[in-house]
């Protein structure tokens, strides 16, 4: 049907009179889905399990307050101060259960209260729910990635110190080790860490309990590792093959001055496309006690070769190409185990949004337990959006060489501009609770599906 100028176009000239009431209005209609994902999977039981070894009964409680924190960080804020934005949403006080939010002196005061035992349960609790999906999921393939992020901070918080930090140096930080699955896109487990720490400390208990965590609930599922240049330790890769996981972890040339020798010393590469060639050789540095398979590899580069000149005595060159060497104890051919390994830096991807998203980097108290649950806070609310999804939603594809996510997931910030920053208001015309919103169709369409998906699922 063609239009008029006339009909899609009009004159606007006035500002509209204020007037602020206390109506039953709320800007976040799109909770209704989160309250009904919160109901299937019984979070508000869950987390009050974490606290409940806690004398007293406060008012709000730990538990209360971490489930704010979650809704929080779900609807975009990023400072406490930020909570009395939506103070008066009949909406959040509804999914929350309250019919008075607490102030932000009492959130503060609640985390810097936080115990170390309730902050292993809250722990426990996020393992528990990626553990339920993967059981769910029953997949024959779990693969794990390891790798430290830094989380900056002015603020001068309990365990922060000033460690490696190529963007902002100098500055105070943590430095949490992050465990992810590649299935599902979803974070498993921290581990919390000064920021003055090396990648490596504290990884191999760290990553033994994850992978035994996983092998608990799926005992069949081959577990496949992947770990930048900072994991690589003879005791990491000897306790991995000894559990019989499959690993490839970059190798660094600082530590094994020999590789350098080895690649410019080999004549012959093979080829597997135009910009990939490679050469293999079963070897092991004279304080390991086995040979492992190192892949050496080279890459046809057109950009000039920068960096320090001292870091030539260790790091091979050759104009007009980059090397990289990694070993594993996969039975892959090297196009394969290339793709396999470079498919790690989607956990960069994790990560980001982690920080950007759901405020991952943001430290709001000095106390250490209150920074630790804030981050959990964050990975609980990232774990929720990809499980509603999940739910909601057909597996996209198969296991791809990357071990790309088996489903195409929206990020946390996409699906809050889409579906939960929606006005509407709550009335109860014959006393039922009723949800009254625009009808836009795509709005409506995406919120019944997740509905749909969660009550199926149920």
């Amino acid at each position: 049907m063609k239009y008029s100028r006339s009909a899609i176009q009009f004159k606007t000239h006035k500002l509209p009179v204020l007037r602020f009431e206390d109506q039953r209005l709320t800007s976040f209609s799109g909770l209704v889905v989160v309250q009904a994902l919160f109901s299937r999977l019984q979070l508000k039981e869950r987390l009050r399990a974490c606290f409940r070894q806690q004398v007293g009964r406060p008012i709000y409680g730990q538990a209360r307050i971490v489930l704010q924190l979650v809704v929080h960080l779900l609807l975009g804020y990023r400072e406490l101060r930020d909570s009395r934005y939506y103070r008066d949403d009949p909406l959040v006080k509804r999914v929350l259960g309250l019919n008075r939010l607490p102030d932000v002196a009492t959130i503060s005061r609640t985390l810097a209260q936080a115990d170390e035992q309730s902050v292993k349960n809250l722990r426990r609790t996020v393992r528990e729910l990626v553990l339920e999906r993967l059981k769910e999921l029953a997949l024959r393939r779990v693969s794990l990635d390891f790798d430290g992020s830094v989380l900056s901070t002015h603020r001068r918080a309990e365990g922060v110190a000033a460690g490696y930090n190529k963007k902002k140096r100098g500055t105070r930080s943590y430095y949490p080790l992050f465990c992810t699955l590649a299935q599902t896109g979803q974070v498993f487990d921290v581990l919390h860490r000064s920021g003055n720490v090396h990648d490596s400390n504290g990884a191999r208990a760290f990553i033994v309990a994850c992978i035994g965590e996983i092998r608990r609930v799926l005992p069949r599922a081959r577990i496949e590792v992947r770990m930048d240049a900072a994991f690589f330790s003879n005791e990491i890769v000897r306790e991995l093959h000894r559990l019989g996981i499959e690993f490839t972890i970059s190798v660094p040339f600082e530590c094994l001055t020999a590789l350098k020798a080895m690649i410019e010393g080999r004549q012959r590469w093979r080829r597997f496309n135009d910009e990939w060639s490679y050469f293999e050789t079963p070897w092991k540095p004279k304080a390991w006690d086995r040979r492992f398979r190192f892949v050496f590899m080279r890459e046809k580069v057109k950009q000039q070769h920068k960096g320090p000149v001292q870091l030539d005595l260790f790091i091979p060159y050759e104009y007009g190409y980059r090397f990289k060497v990694i070993v594993t104890n996969k039975q892959m051919g090297a196009k394969k185990l290339l793709a396999f390994h470079n498919g790690r830096g989607s956990q960069e991807g994790i990560l980001g949004e982690l920080k950007s998203q759901v405020q991952a980097d943001y430290v709001p108290v000095r106390g250490w337990l209150g920074n630790r649950i804030w981050l959990l806070a964050g990975m609980l609310a990232h774990n929720l959006v990809r499980e509603m999804q999940i739910v909601s939603q057909p597996m996209a594809r198969g296991t791809t060489e990357k071990r790309a996510t088996l489903w195409i997931f929206e990020q946390v910030g996409t699906l809050r501009r889409n579906l939960l920053q929606r006005a509407g208001r709550l009335t109860s015309p014959q006393h039922q609770l009723t949800l009254t919103m625009s009808a836009n169709r795509a709005v409506r369409n995406q919120m019944l599906q997740y509905l749909r998906g969660l009550r199926e699922a149920a």
